[in-house]
């Protein structure tokens, strides 16, 4: 089991305690030295404050927080958790991914996810219907564009006639492709278009506003992984799909840390389910206590689970 710890780069209410260089460094290196294999952002550039003032939140600009976080280590990868694939031409969003994987020397893995805030969609001038399938188009397109090759392409709402774009990514032929939601629409463009799966803990009137399934049990996650292995049967994949589950225990926005054994317990049975990596958010009231808990749970858990599948 692997690890992605996620940077608070939602704390507005304290720009100098989170929101600086040397804040998004010192955590970020905290991070590294604790255990977990990468952090994790994720992507808001125009929500509504209705939205934020009901418990949403705004972010950080995702792949200028993570270029912060590559600056200051070496080995932490860099987890855009997710990237709404539909805000951003496919050019622009492949030229970010690009220049962030060559400059990190290889660490970006690609979160893409389908977005759920219409008057985001609006803010920024994109079709709300159709995302999903804006986003399949994007994927493909940018597999192309970060082979270097020159590109003759019509998309919704743009056309490329002959153009190249460089720097290709360090990874080859990509960056891992992990697709975002509980949807089975989401599953099937993990299973034939990416690296990965990225589900998430949601239900009732979550499940509704997020407009993704509900995902409340692990027997739901073991149904909805089931469905991936069929599918990926059915469209002749052979290649192992990378699970990354947010754990039930944890949630997205914790507010108090639940105990070592609980997540242990967890990442076990996660683990027996196929899932290979964990987004984990810990309580983050200040920056002292951000770095603490990443320290704990670095001694508590990842060393405990590292222990255990060395057994």
């Amino acid at each position: 089991m692997k690890f992605s710890y996620n940077l608070p780069v939602d704390k507005m209410a304290d720009p100098n305690e989170f929101l600086t260089a040397a804040a998004i460094g010192e955590i970020a290196r905290a991070a590294e030295a604790a255990g977990f294999s990468a952090c994790c952002v994720t992507d808001h550039p125009a929500p509504t404050q209705s939205w934020v003032d009901g418990g949403g939140h705004h972010a950080l600009d995702p792949f200028v927080g993570l270029a912060f976080a590559a600056a200051v280590t070496s080995r932490l990868r860099l987890h855009t958790n997710v990237i709404v694939g539909a805000y951003r031409n496919p050019f622009l969003m492949a030229k970010s991914a690009a220049t962030l994987d060559r400059l990190s020397g290889g660490r970006l893995i690609f979160g893409i996810g389908s977005g759920y805030l219409k008057p985001e969609f609006d803010a920024l001038g994109v079709p709300f219907e159709g995302r999903g399938d804006a986003i399949d188009e994007a994927i493909r397109l940018m597999k192309r564009i970060w082979t270097g090759e020159t590109i003759d392409f019509e998309g919704k709402g743009f056309r490329a006639a002959g153009i190249a774009s460089l720097p290709t990514p360090v990874q080859h032929p990509n960056p891992p492709l992990w697709s975002g939601g509980n949807s089975d629409r989401a599953i099937r463009r993990a299973v034939e278009l990416c690296d990965g799966w990225s589900p998430f803990p949601v239900s009732g009137q979550g499940s509704v506003f997020t407009r993704t399934e509900s995902l409340a049990t692990l027997d739901d996650l073991a149904r909805k992984i089931d469905f991936a292995k069929e599918y990926a049967v059915s469209v002749g994949r052979v290649q192992p799909l990378q699970i990354c589950m947010v754990p039930f225990s944890l949630g997205r926005m914790p507010t108090t840390r639940p105990g070592r054994d609980v997540l242990i317990d967890e990442v076990s049975t996660l683990s027996a389910l196929g899932v290979g990596w964990m987004t984990i958010s810990l309580p983050c009231h200040d920056r002292k206590e951000c770095i603490d808990n990443a320290r704990w749970f670095g001694e508590e858990v990842i060393r405990a689970v590292s222990v255990k599948d060395l057994i």
